[in-house]
């Protein structure tokens, strides 16, 4: 099978005419909507990824990440509530970092469904999402 002709980046290497690297940035972040410094839990890496879809007026339910969590919200609106830490809402065509050890919960308050890319970036043995227990405060 043959290269794919590339174009001369004046070092004398040859740059592919499609370069992944030349795409429009989503995200790039160490630190999440609430201030944490996102980190990785020990062990060997598990990554998953999901679409979810959440109708109009679904919501999450509280909850926090045992792992580093991304999500690109394809369509529609999430709305995620982090309690005394604030509101926001992110909308089609915007990368979220989640919050981890910090509880929250999202609600699609759009009219349409809310279509968002999940890929959780963690371990074999460590919990992608923690549901918060009756009576545990925030």
């Amino acid at each position: 099978m043959a290269k794919p002709e590339g174009r001369d980046t004046g070092a004398g290497n040859p740059k592919p005419e499609i370069d992944v690297h030349d795409g429009v940035p989503l995200l790039d972040s160490g630190v999440n909507f609430v201030g944490e410094q996102v980190y990785y839990p020990k062990g060997k890496a598990r990554i998953k990824s999901m679409l979810a879809t959440m109708a109009p007026g679904q919501k999450t339910g509280w909850h926090k990440h045992g792992v580093p969590t991304y999500g690109y919200i394809l369509e529609g609106q999430i709305t995620v509530d982090y309690g005394d830490a604030g509101k926001t809402t992110y909308h089609a065509g915007e990368g979220v970092l989640e919050a981890m050890d910090y509880w929250h919960e999202g609600i699609n308050d759009g009219d349409v469904p809310a279509r968002v890319v999940v890929v959780f970036m963690g371990a074999e043995g460590a919990e992608n999402v923690i549901y918060k227990p009756e009576g545990v405060p925030d």
